[in-house]
């Protein structure tokens, strides 16, 4: 309910920005043009899809290796090998979302974006885990347990790194974008806006799969939840795209 509650603020604020002003024509672009409309539908299931099979990837390695690893070894190495894993999610979902990316403009390379992408997921990776290393190396009792905050408290925390991510996840990629299309900055705030929203479904997600009875019951709800969170990361920086590629199809 309160992920619900933290969701529905968000939607309200965003709907009274100014870059809800640069998503409101290429909103009404997607429902009135079926090129646009299947462009944005492809981009969604390719984020979807990708974060399903390269997130996915990230936490089974991070699970297997938080298990098989004691506590005081952990922080360093979990740092490491989650910085790492960035290459897996980088390299999946960037080739999904080139796949897409390249139908909608000519001559933008797959593996120039999948690279970008790496870059990116890699930064995001290794900047996400050093939180999580100073207070390991600043919490000198490694047996005394960290208090978590209110859910309510982490979800807006989660936007907050989310809104820090998608910056960071774009940048590589804004490099490649704009050799070929004007205004290609807008997918730098666009990304932080996505992942802002994405950020606290997929906390969420991680929360109740751990309420699970079952490592089953887990594992399903936590796929279901990556799956959801790409489609609505992509369902929101979709509509940049669109705003992007139109003005490309315009210029041919």
């Amino acid at each position: 309910m309160q992920s619900l509650k933290a969701f529905q603020i968000f939607l309200k604020y965003f709907s009274q920005s100014k870059i809800w002003n640069q998503y409101k024509p290429s909103v009404s672009l997607i429902l009135e043009n079926a090129r646009t409309r299947s462009l944005w539908i492809s981009w969604i299931m390719a984020n979807s899809l990708g974060e399903l099979l390269g997130l996915g990837a990230t936490f089974a390695i991070g699970a297997a290796f938080f298990s098989a690893v004691s506590e005081e070894q952990s922080a360093l190495l979990s740092a490491g090998v989650m910085t790492a894993t960035g290459v897996i999610e980088g390299t999946i979902v960037g080739w999904a979302q080139g796949s897409v990316l390249r139908r909608a403009i000519a001559g933008i390379s797959r593996r120039a974006w999948v690279m970008a992408t790496v870059v990116g997921a890699v930064i995001a990776w290794f900047l996400g885990s050093l939180p999580m290393l100073l207070i390991s190396f600043s919490n000198g009792d490694s047996s005394r347990a960290i208090e978590e905050p209110p859910q309510a408290i982490g979800l807006l925390l989660a936007a907050g790194l989310g809104l820090v991510a998608g910056l960071i996840l774009s940048a590589a990629q804004w490099l490649v974008l704009r050799r070929y299309v004007a205004k290609a900055w807008w997918w730098l705030p666009a990304n932080a806006v996505a992942w802002a929203a994405g950020m606290p479904l997929l906390f969420a997600g991680i929360d109740l799969a751990q309420t699970q009875g079952s490592i089953v019951g887990g594992v399903i709800v936590m796929a279901v939840c990556i799956a959801i969170t790409g489609a609505v990361v992509g369902a929101i920086h979709g509509v940049i795209l669109i705003a992007l590629a139109t003005r490309y199809w315009s210029r041919q």
